[in-house]
């Protein structure tokens, strides 16, 4: 009987297990957590409801979300993605529901049906699991794999570290010979101290446009203003995609915010009409834009020099030129991060370059995988670093399934 060792009890860890159990009953599978508990992102993420995966069906498409990664996922995602997501859950009693922003959440609203349907399979199918088991070392002796833990030694044929990202883990991994890429934040918010828009905690738009100054990142998308600066999806995105530029700049510099994704001349056009229609009205209390809230239209009005008696005739070119700008290309300096709710996540881990993606096994050693977060792969928000570890562990399964040595 084929013995498997998977280092990490996550969603990675338990998806492996459980397809490559169903796939050959005859595998010894064991899953080692070093933790006191299991599955703890899977039970956080999405606010405690679980965002299994995105609302995208095309793999050209899905792996756009993926800042790294998104070469090496093309060829799996072909093999496993979203639509086969909605059958594997929905086969075991776990129909999932898309919302109106396509993120997909189980139909129970709660992250424990995904943690119930996991642990339901691993019981009934006799998948070992040890918690509180740290892995401190793995090696080959004659053709076996031994795994060091703090409580004991195991012996297996095959290894699947699936361990998410951590620095113990990664340095676990290069004495494997893997080579592990620096990792950095990503998926954070921006820190932001600018009058403009501060006390304005809680104000959006649905859809801005944000640029790195003196780089080619940009991102649109909602927009949000916090306590601490600025977020939503926009940012959250430009973040994951600018994850190595920004740790560079140690986290500080320039963005060009437009607020209301529109090119600058034709916003002003719209102002000059709007002084040509109503040039008696108070310009602090008549905008023309609904999607900018009456509190971030005063701010923009008061920092383009206008009073707050002006009406709309008494503007002159210059400060209706001010007033376009601010709304459209408006620069605020970022100074530090914060970290996006309690789903950080990583740009960094094993090196794609050493990885057969079509098994997702070591290049270096035969019968050693990767699969999900511990490898250099990230996305932005919205599911997909879970349709990464779904991906990963099917297509690892089917590896780890085969009777041949």
């Amino acid at each position: 009987m084929k013995k498997i060792i998977i280092i990490g009890g996550g969603a990675a860890g338990f998806f492996t297990a459980i397809n490559a159990k169903e796939k050959n009953p005859d595998l010894d599978i064991t899953i080692l957590e070093k933790g006191k508990d299991v599955l703890q992102k899977v039970k956080i993420s999405g606010g405690g409801r679980c965002n299994v995966t995105h609302a995208c069906f095309e793999p050209k498409e899905l792996v756009k979300f993926y800042p790294r990664g998104e070469k090496e996922l093309l060829g799996p995602f072909h093999t496993f993605m979203t639509g086969d997501t909605f059958e594997w859950f929905d086969d075991r009693g776990v129909p999932l529901k898309i919302e109106s922003d396509n993120r997909v959440f189980p139909e129970a609203n709660t992250s424990q049906a995904i943690i119930d349907c996991f642990q339901n399979a691993v019981d009934n199918l006799g998948i070992k699991v040890f918690t509180n088991c740290g892995v401190n070392s793995v090696y080959q002796q004659e053709n076996k794999w031994v795994i060091n833990t703090k409580n004991q030694d195991f012996e297996a044929d095959k290894v699947v570290v699936a361990a998410g990202s951590s620095k113990k883990v990664w340095e676990l991994c290069k004495t494997l010979n893997h080579s592990i890429i620096k990792p950095v934040p990503s998926l954070f918010t921006f820190n932001i101290n600018d009058k403009r828009i501060t006390n304005l905690l809680g104000i959006s738009v649905p859809n801005a446009t944000i640029k790195i100054v003196n780089t080619k990142l940009e991102a649109s998308g909602p927009l949000l203003i916090t306590h601490w600066g600025m977020s939503g999806p926009a940012v959250l995105k430009l973040s994951a995609f600018g994850a190595r530029i920004l740790a560079d700049k140690n986290y500080q510099y320039n963005i060009e915010v437009n607020w209301l994704f529109r090119p600058t001349d034709k916003v002003l056009n719209v102002l000059l009409n709007l002084k040509k229609k109503e040039p008696r009205k108070t310009v602090i209390l008549k905008s023309p834009f609904t999607e900018i809230s009456k509190r971030l239209w005063e701010r923009f009005v008061l920092f383009s020099n206008i009073s707050k008696n002006q009406n709309w005739a008494d503007l002159n070119t210059r400060q209706l030129q001010n007033l376009a700008n601010q709304l459209t290309k408006g620069v605020y300096n970022a100074n530090g991060r914060t970290t996006f709710k309690d789903e950080f996540v990583t740009a960094g881990g094993v090196d794609l370059k050493e990885i057969n993606f079509k098994r997702f096994e070591s290049k270096q050693h035969k019968n050693l995988f990767f699969v999900g977060e511990v490898l250099n792969i990230d996305a932005v928000t919205g599911g997909f670093n879970f349709q990464n570890a779904w991906t990963g562990g099917y297509i690892c399964a089917k590896a780890l399934a085969e009777n041949k040595k």
